[in-house]
């Protein structure tokens, strides 16, 4: 019963390393130096592997995704029988509630202005909204969309949520649907996108939703903060709602065609906030629990936890 960590744009030997931990005496493999014919491979760790890999792997059981989403995967292996296994784990959850919390306060508390005082030499308070008068909404309400949306109601942000079907979180305001997504817009200062990536939410965020959002705000005027999935928003209308003043300001970890290309304009524009996707890096160490625990259930009968729906896609 072989396991392949098959991952690009990765070091596989971390997670080789913890496998063999976790797993003594199993045959744990990194693709693609060790794969070997692939017949004898029963499970994949897998992070952007290319499609022919999992055409030559008959034996193969379970595909364990190595990041939050599954879109990463190639089309054609999530409507086979073969189970897709999302990454649901309290390290990646805590660091995504981190990097969503801090961008929503460097917007909330002004950063960028006061980054731009800094440079001119200039000592001057600005006006400071309190947390229960900013609205802040998350799109998404999977696992980390509500680990986001309840840290940040702890902070005393007026926080509502929206998702496709109906959610009940305490101390949130939740809307559902297609019907309620402009009511949700139009009440939100602060907009969070973790949603995944979806044939319903590819390029979902454009120029026209980007205006319906609120613009009697406490903070002047809409941010959008992106961590989900690059491709959920349309790039040149985002830099057109940035430069046109449609949105305030933005904070971007994700992007549709990654590592951003030098020529793009975000990388010169002031009112954006830029990170190289790590808003929720994944951890061997933490990630490698969770994966062999699920393989060991697995093997003993029990149902894998977290499986993807191929009809949603998540």
């Amino acid at each position: 019963m072989a396991i392949l960590v098959a991952v690009k744009g990765w070091d596989p030997a971390p997670w080789v390393e913890r496998m063999r931990a976790r797993l003594p005496g199993r045959d744990i493999r990194a693709w693609p130096e060790d794969a070997g014919s692939g017949g004898d491979i029963d499970y994949v760790l897998a992070w952007k592997a290319p499609a022919e890999l999992f055409s030559g792997l008959g034996n193969l059981k379970v595909i364990f995704s190595l990041g939050a989403g599954v879109d990463h995967l190639p089309p054609v292996d999530r409507h086979q029988d073969i189970p897709v296994v999302r990454v649901v784990d309290p390290d990646l959850t805590d660091r995504m509630t981190e990097w969503v919390v801090m961008q929503v306060l460097l917007h909330h508390r002004q950063h960028l202005a006061y980054a731009a005082q800094q440079e001119q030499k200039r000592w001057r308070d600005l006006p400071q909204p309190a947390a229960k008068d900013v609205r802040v909404g998350i799109l998404g309400l999977g696992v980390l969309g509500q680990a986001s949306a309840l840290a940040l109601a702890s902070l005393g942000f007026k926080v509502a949520g929206w998702a496709r079907s109906r959610k009940q979180i305490t101390g949130v305001e939740c809307f559902a649907g297609n019907d309620q997504l402009d009511a949700f817009l139009r009440r939100t200062d602060i907009l969070v996108n973790l949603l995944p990536l979806t044939n319903e939410t590819r390029h979902f965020v454009d120029y026209a939703f980007l205006g319906k959002l609120a613009r009697d705000g406490a903070l002047g005027g809409p941010v959008f903060i992106n961590a989900g999935r690059g491709a959920t928003q349309v790039e040149s209308d985002l830099q057109l709602a940035l430069t046109d003043g449609t949105l305030k300001a933005a904070s971007l970890d994700v992007f549709e065609h990654e590592p951003l290309e030098s020529e793009n304009p975000f990388w010169v524009m002031k009112n954006v906030i830029l990170t190289p996707h790590i808003a929720a890096d994944s951890d061997p160490e933490s990630l490698s629990s969770y994966i062999a625990e699920q393989i060991m259930t697995f093997e003993a009968g029990g149902k894998l936890a977290n499986v993807v729906d191929p009809a949603t896609g998540y």
